[in-house]
């Protein structure tokens, strides 16, 4: 006689980086079980997965992003459900995916931006910074593009 598991069985899938995910794929790859995939949706008006009949939610890649940036902020930056909203509130959910990249989120986190008389404008010598900066980005994409149209063997 065969003994059965009753355990289930997750079979890893490859699939696209534009893929829906499933709840229990979303919940694996953000490493936090469903049920606080499910509260954070009680919490954050702006976590919005798809629904198919029966309630079945499915997660578009940028909810994905999303929620990584909630994780990222609620456990690693340490915040609280109500920060979190906040932040979401006044710097936009930008931020909050932000953070999911590790990309400064919270106020403060970054470089402090300088000081400007009147909004819009910029000294002379930031323009020339960030000219100067615009101009080694728009080199460096000219180099990439060639190596990508042009491959070396």
């Amino acid at each position: 006689m065969i003994a059965r598991s009753a355990a289930k069985v997750h079979i890893a899938v490859a699939k696209g980086p534009n893929a829906f995910r499933t709840i229990s794929e979303a919940a694996d790859v953000l490493g936090v079980p469903q049920h606080v995939l499910r509260f954070w949706e009680t919490r954050f008006s702006f976590i919005r997965p798809m629904k198919r009949a029966g309630g079945r939610r499915f997660y578009r890649p940028q909810d994905v992003a999303v929620l990584t940036g909630v994780r990222a902020l609620l456990h690693g930056a340490g915040l609280s459900i109500k920060d979190v909203q906040a932040l979401h509130r006044e710097q936009g959910l930008s931020s909050v995916i932000a953070a999911g990249l590790g990309l400064p989120a919270v106020r403060g986190a970054g470089p402090p931006a300088p000081d400007l008389k009147v909004a819009g404008t910029i000294d002379a010598v930031h323009r020339g910074r960030l000219v100067a900066s615009l101009n080694e980005l728009t080199a460096s994409k000219a180099r990439l593009d060639l190596l990508l149209d042009h491959p070396q063997q």
